[in-house]
């Protein structure tokens, strides 16, 4: 089986948000439900599991539930469900051959994916996924050009 190219992934409803989170826990830090639970200082695995039922949890918990997980799929399907893109806050920092040909590859997969779509051969989801990835990156190199002359100071970076 592929392994999935986690950076690509958009989740389509909340519930699927939180699937995506607890698989990336899994697969990327190999941790169990009943450890993502743990590590957000539930009590019980159950309540976590009660919450992708429903599709509801306290907002309070889904920065919790995202640090434990690694992964930020509900913060991304609330922004996107406004209409929001989301990016990185950039900090102006040199980028290299091989990031600009990634942006140039989203590019094209965007517009093959468009062209599709078009064409009815291509999927409403997997469409606006590729076109809200490509707009993001867009948009990141746009800030990290702004702030190139006046770079931010180099900490280390969690990944949530």
């Amino acid at each position: 089986m592929a392994s999935k190219h986690w950076k690509k992934q958009q989740p389509r409803s909340l519930r699927h948000g939180m699937e995506l989170c607890l698989e990336h826990a899994r697969v990327k830090k190999n941790y169990s439900v009943d450890r993502v639970a743990d590590e957000m200082g539930l009590s019980s695995k159950w309540q976590l599991y009660k919450w992708m039922e429903n599709s509801r949890m306290p907002i309070v918990l889904v920065r919790p539930f995202e640090r434990a997980c690694g992964a930020d799929y509900v913060t991304r399907y609330i922004g996107h469900s406004a209409f929001k893109l989301l990016i990185d806050i950039p900090v102006g920092k040199r980028v290299s051959d091989t990031d600009i040909n990634t942006l140039q590859g989203s590019f094209s997969e965007a517009i093959g994916l468009l062209l599709k779509f078009y064409d009815g051969k291509a999927e409403v989801h997997d469409t606006l996924a590729a076109l809200s990835e490509v707009m993001e990156k867009l948009a990141w190199h746009q800030g990290n050009v702004e702030r190139y002359f006046q770079p931010e100071l180099e900490f280390e970076v969690n990944e949530l």
